[in-house]
């Protein structure tokens, strides 16, 4: 008969000592020493002995952080003035501004960790962007832009927006009546054709004549409230004044009048010139206020992802 070897109470204690000893891992720091730039000088590590496999240390550690390690993240302004602000709370000598200056999506882009030629590698994801949001207004004109409207509602619209019109500079009536070969109209003067054109809304169309001026007639067969039968003069090109970004200045495009004669009905349409061209300058003029204001250098296009 196999006798048993008895185990004191020492023995049992050791054995439990050791069997936890084996499963604990091991706690330790990396050197990085010669491994490549951007690490600190010691990474901690585990060395789980029972799946014999280093951990990283890192996913315990965030969750146990009291703060971030550094600034990260995007913040979307929707004036020029906050950027500059935002961007002067933030920035340090090493930060950029870049701006995308063309149509649809125009944009100024702070890379506030960004980093200079020659300086040590940064993460470059610390930023602050500006989008743009356009105007009501400015929706509306380009919304509207070379489509056809019934007399009635080409009438209204022109009253409704008679805030956004501009009298021509001197340079841009020489510059825009050579290019068009048409006369520019005053503010006024669209007004007074708006409420011309609402007198003869339910009136026969005749004809269209250019004169020599550069403006255009049409004549009605009937007229409502005017005895003397006189055609409406239409001028040929006026000026839009309206701030296409909210709380930016307002861009100037010259507009030209158009309209259609059919079966006896007037169809209006304006067309816009080169709009886009003219809201590229704006753009290109607030990376430019952008840059002097926070004083830091500017692109144009956009930065590194």
């Amino acid at each position: 008969m196999n006798e048993k070897t008895p185990v004191d109470a020492h023995g049992i204690d050791l054995i439990t000592k050791l069997a936890v000893a084996g499963a604990e891992p091991i706690i330790m720091a990396v050197d990085t020493e010669g491994l490549g730039p951007g690490l600190p000088a010691a990474v901690p590590v585990a060395f789980d002995r029972a799946g014999q496999a280093f951990k990283s240390l890192k996913p315990l550690l965030e969750e146990l952080r009291l703060a971030p390690a550094r600034r990260k993240g995007t913040a979307n302004v929707d004036t020029l003035d906050s950027f500059v602000e935002l961007v002067n709370r933030h920035k340090d000598d090493q930060s950029a501004v870049f701006g995308k200056t063309c149509w649809p999506q125009p944009s100024l882009t702070a890379v506030l960790n960004y980093d200079a030629a020659g300086a040590e590698a940064r993460f470059g994801d610390h930023r602050v962007v500006y989008n743009f949001p356009l105007t009501e207004e400015f929706k509306v004109w380009v919304g509207a832009n070379g489509k056809a409207m019934e007399q009635e509602h080409f009438a209204a619209f022109l009253e409704e927006h008679s805030a956004e019109l501009a009298a021509p500079s001197e340079a841009e009536r020489n510059e825009y009546e050579r290019l068009f070969g048409e006369r520019m109209a005053t503010p006024s003067e669209v007004v007074a054709l708006s409420r011309h054109l609402e007198v003869f809304v339910a009136a026969h169309a005749k004809q269209g004549v250019r004169l020599q001026t550069g403006e255009r007639t049409v004549e009605y067969s009937e007229q409502h409230q005017n005895a003397k039968g006189e055609a409406i003069v239409i001028p040929g090109v006026f000026m839009v004044s309206v701030p296409a970004f909210i709380d930016g200045d307002a861009v100037r495009i010259p507009a030209r009048l158009r309209y259609r004669v059919s079966g006896g009905k007037v169809s209006w349409f304006y067309q816009l010139y080169r709009w886009e061209f003219f809201l590229r300058e704006q753009v290109g003029r607030d990376l430019k206020e952008a840059a002097k204001r926070t004083e830091l250098p500017a692109y144009e296009g956009a930065p590194e992802k």
